[in-house]
Parts: C-alpha cells; sequence; structure tokens
C-alpha cells in the first residue's frame, strides 16, 4: 500500500485526516491549501484528492464539495503517518494518582476505565483477569450459618474472590481455620486453575493417606476453586458518543449501545490482544461494531512480568485525535502494569 502514495499524497491525506479530526467538517482544496504546508495550487490540490479517493483513501458524503477519509484512509494514516505525541505532564501525573492511590485490584481497574474516559472524552474500557489466571496466594473459609461457609480466595495479583458455599458435612470453626492453612500451603503460588486439579490429584490418592480433617480440607477446597472463568468487561463513559455529531442518527447509536451492553464482540476484540500481548488498533469494520460504524478500538495488554492479564483501552469515533489517544493508552497500560508488579 504505501508504494500506491508518492511524498505529496501522503503528505495531503495526513492534512486531510487532521484536519476533519479537528473541525469534523468535509476537508476542501482551498481548506488545505490555507494551511500554508503546501506550495501548490488549489486546481492542483483538487487533483491530488481526486486521486485520493480513486484509491479509497477518502470519500465525499453526500454532495459535499469536500472530503473525509474512509476506513482505509484512517489505517493508512495510523499505520504509517501519524506522528505520536507523549502524554502531558500533567496528563501522565492524573494516571499515577489514580492507579496508584488504589489498592484493590476492582478499583485499580475501575480507575483505569475512569481516567481514560476522563482523559480523551471517548468510552474507557478494561478486560479484566479471568479469575482462573490469577496465582494463589492465601485462602480463608468465614462460617456464615451452620451449612454455609464463605470462600475468600486472595490471589498474587490483589485480586479476591468471594465464594458462598453449601456444606453436607459437619466442620466447626477450628476446622476452618485448620482448611485454610493446609490449603493455603498446599496450593501457595499456583494458577487457580492448576490449584483445582491439584486439590483433585489429592482426592484421587487412596483415602487412607489422609484424615478426616484433610478430606474436610480438600472437599472445601475443590468447591471454593470451581470459579466462574470468564472475563469481565468494564466500561466507563459510553454517553460520551451522544456528544459526537457522528451519532446523532438514533438508529446508529442504538446499535452501538446495543453491541456494547452484549459485549460478546467486545470481548472477543479484546481478548484478541491480550492474546497478542501488544497494542491494536481497530478502526470502522475492523472493530466488529460495523453496524453502528464510524467506530474505532484501542487496546493494549496489561500485566505482570509471568503473565498478560488482561487489556486496557478506549473506543470512541473513527474521528479521533490517535496522535493523543495511542500514547495514552499505552502509557496507561504500562503504569497499570507496574501497579500490578508491586502489589
Amino acid at each position: 500500500m504505501p508504494d500506491e502514495l508518492g511524498e505529496r499524497e501522503k503528505e495531503v491525506l495526513r492534512a486531510v485526516v487532521q484536519e476533519y479530526i479537528t473541525t469534523g467538517g468535509p476537508v476542501g482544496s482551498q481548506q488545505l491549501t490555507r494551511r500554508g504546508e503546501f506550495e501548490v495550487s488549489s486546481a492542483t490540490m483538487r487533483n491530488v484528492l481526486a486521486d485520493l479517493e480513486a484509491l479509497g483513501f477518502l470519500e465525499k458524503p453526500h454532495t459535499s464539495a469536500g472530503r473525509v477519509p474512509t476506513d482505509r484512509g484512517y489505517r493508512f494514516y495510523v499505520d504509517t503517518l501519524v506522528k505520536l505525541r507523549d502524554p502531558a505532564p500533567r496528563d501522565r501525573e492524573l494516571i499515577h494518582a489514580g492507579l496508584v492511590h488504589e489498592s484493590n485490584l476492582d478499583d485499580i481497574l475501575s480507575e483505569a476505565s475512569r481516567v481514560l474516559h476522563s482523559l480523551t472524552r471517548h468510552a474507557g474500557v478494561v478486560l479484566t483477569p479471568r479469575p482462573d489466571a490469577a496465582r494463589f496466594q492465601r485462602i480463608e473459609f468465614l462460617r456464615l450459618r451452620e451449612d454455609r461457609v464463605l470462600a475468600i480466595l486472595v490471589g498474587q495479583n490483589g485480586q479476591v474472590h468471594n465464594k458462598a458455599l453449601t456444606v453436607d458435612f459437619p466442620v466447626t470453626s477450628d476446622e476452618l481455620v485448620k482448611a485454610s492453612n493446609y490449603l493455603s500451603e498446599l496450593l501457595h503460588q499456583v494458577p487457580l486453575e492448576e490449584a483445582r486439579e491439584r486439590i483433585r490429584a489429592e482426592m484421587d490418592q487412596d483415602q487412607a493417606l489422609y484424615n478426616a480433617l484433610t478430606a474436610k480440607a480438600l472437599k472445601l477446597g475443590a468447591a471454593a476453586t470451581d470459579l466462574q472463568t470468564s472475563e469481565r468487561v468494564l466500561i466507563e463513559g459510553t454517553g460520551s458518543f451522544l456528544e459526537q455529531p457522528e451519532f446523532a442518527d438514533v438508529e446508529r447509536i442504538r446499535a452501538l449501545f446495543r453491541a456494547l451492553d452484549e459485549k460478546h464482540k467486545l470481548l472477543h476484540l479484546l481478548d484478541r490482544v491480550q492474546r497478542t500481548k501488544e497494542m491494536h488498533v481497530f478502526i470502522g469494520a475492523e472493530s466488529e461494531f460495523s453496524a453502528a460504524g464510524d467506530v474505532t478500538v484501542i487496546a493494549s495488554p496489561y500485566g505482570t512480568a509471568e503473565a498478560v492479564l488482561g487489556t486496557v483501552g478506549v473506543i470512541g469515533p473513527t474521528r479521533m485525535d490517535y496522535r493523543r489517544v495511542i500514547p495514552l493508552v499505552n502509557f496507561t497500560a504500562q503504569v497499570l502494569s507496574s501497579v500490578l508488579e508491586k502489589a
């Protein structure tokens, strides 16, 4: 694709994208020549714009004399032409302050989506870690009533999972403490997914090898570690779409909100970012929100040195300031990873 465009065409495409992002209106030849960076006539500029339209990088909306970028134009701009800006010192301070201030993992992740929405005015989104991806740190049992016990699982990354268990065998408070100590030692630093396998392996051994207390502890552990494995998606600021002229159409905004509410397409998209372990920019139809149109998803993975845990990013109109938003998403992912590494 780069070979299709000469340097003049690339610079004109860059100017059209940036002008459209700034103004929100179709960009014409006179508008570009007035910018002062092109020493060409309006007629020459019209020819360049016509060539870019013929190649599929620009299009004319309705009967307008000006042009706007297509998804292909944005794609080329992001991949080849965009000159990214480092986050401003004030933005860095806000991201640091928000994420470092929180101590609970759920609060940290919620703050990540909130601060990205606040800084970009687009919807902030976070794919939270799967419960079974966490490494086991300890487990505690709290009696609720005679046949009900609350299991509290704590992961090394700060995740806390509470699960109410119904027990069909007698167990005392002292036995719950001993079961907690036994399981915490047995499963220390084991991923929760493997923790279930380790407990099953222990239970499959000859029952003569362990006593009644161990049997109760293993039953409690098996029930406690049987967690839902699907990720959760946190979204902050979906109302920001209502501020964009691209979504003034009622049917378009309904389609977008329906896709966001169902979340399965977004979950699939963010999971791709997590699996590839690198930032992605999904533009237009690439974002799989094509029914709504004009949507971009920018997302970056976060995690610790041992594993990628989830994804953080923004969802907004394709007409967004990529120069600023891409570095903000990337920096937020870096700070989030640093905070989790120290947790």
